[in-house]
């Protein structure tokens, strides 16, 4: 493999896309407009709520109510806490979607007929789960009783707080989740550029030439790669500026972890520019994969069910799925590398797995 010819491939194909002001806007400035269309259109049931608590009463009232909230599944207690300090870094890599506080005095306060408090503090970057996960958390302990079923509800009043967006605007986390969506422009740009030549004759004269396969796929991808890269400046320009998302991460680390997922995508067009030969179907496969099912199985609107193993496997064999994991978490709670790494790993399987069989599958041939 020579680099002077994958080079040669890499300028070739920038000049292309500079030069094909369409192009350029598909690759860099459609992912910014999609998104501030789209997310306008996003201004909804849980199936469990991992949940944890953290009891300073320890009493025998406090650890049965707790009980009879985890009784049926919905509420699953996933870790036992002792400060906020504690809690903090189970919502912010997503371990745990629910913190309940029970205070010391809860069981003094109900024995003396006054109503006890407790506090449910969510993870405000998905808003649905969390407005779903405290509406039911209130109607569990409004129902509670002490003893006896004709026994009196317990008087308690639950305090809410989200965490990562107070408000539970659902902008705030809509918008760094289409992220994931629009930014498969450029992944779609590159399967039309691979079909495109076969459809109007150039791939022909590709053949005579001694370019590799290799330095042709590495060369269109290097160059849909970086300028993809462009394009997510823009798109981080409209959540911030626009939509008011506060960005507590690093803009390197989104770059560089934006170039994960484009990778993951780009792995997939390289394949299905292999088997078709017109950009119309490019266009329909790439689109059919990646941006319709985005929106229902990706965790964009309702968490990725995890209990159906099926369901799980298909919403985890889309990139957007972790994207949408990745951004929301940079975006939203300014989490590093380390809690995102079987996201990340799993991108960077997908891209790699993808440009590997690609590269097997590539023939200098027609037909």
């Amino acid at each position: 493999m020579s680099v002077r010819r994958t080079l040669a491939i890499l300028r070739k194909e920038f000049r292309h896309i500079f030069r094909d002001l369409r192009l350029f806007f598909l690759v860099t400035g459609s992912p910014a407009f999609l998104l501030f269309l789209l997310a306008h259109l996003f201004v909804l049931d849980i199936q469990q709520v991992e949940m944890a608590v953290w009891d300073m009463d320890r009493s025998v009232r406090s650890r049965q109510m707790v009980a009879t909230l985890t009784a049926d599944g919905e509420f699953r207690v996933q870790a036992w806490v002792h400060s906020y300090s504690e809690l903090e870094p189970l919502l912010r890599t997503g371990r745990v979607d629910c913190g309940l506080v029970i205070p010391g005095g809860f069981a003094r306060q109900q024995e003396s007929g006054r109503p006890a408090t407790v506090e449910a503090i969510v993870d405000g970057s998905d808003p649905i789960a969390a407005i779903q996960a405290v509406a039911s958390l209130s109607k569990r302990v409004s129902a509670l009783t002490p003893g006896p079923t004709h026994s009196p509800p317990l008087l308690i009043d639950v305090r809410s707080e989200a965490w990562y967006n107070p408000a539970l605007k659902s902008l705030v986390s809509m918008v760094p989740g289409l992220a994931a969506i629009v930014l498969c422009m450029p992944a779609l740009a590159l399967a039309l550029a691979l079909t495109r030549e076969k459809e109007i004759g150039s791939f022909e004269s590709l053949i005579a030439t001694p370019v590799r396969g290799a330095e042709y796929l590495l060369g269109k991808l290097g160059a849909y790669l970086a300028c993809g890269l462009l394009g997510v400046l823009p798109v981080w320009l409209v959540a911030v500026l626009y939509f008011q998302v506060p960005f507590r991460g690093h803009v390197l680390l989104y770059l560089a972890l934006s170039a994960v997922y484009f990778l993951a995508e780009m792995g997939f067009s390289l394949i299905v520019a292999n088997f078709v030969r017109n950009q119309q179907t490019a266009m329909l496969l790439v689109l059919t994969a990646f941006f319709v099912p985005s929106f229902f199985i990706a965790g964009l609107i309702l968490p990725v069910d995890t209990h159906n193993i099926l369901s799980m496997l298909v919403s985890y064999a889309l990139p957007a799925t972790h994207f949408v994991a990745i951004s929301r978490g940079v975006f939203l709670k300014g989490i590093g590398p380390a809690p995102l790494q079987m996201h990340i790993l799993l991108l960077l399987g997908m891209g790699l797995g993808g440009l590997l069989l690609s590269l097997l599958l590539f023939r200098k041939r027609l037909g």
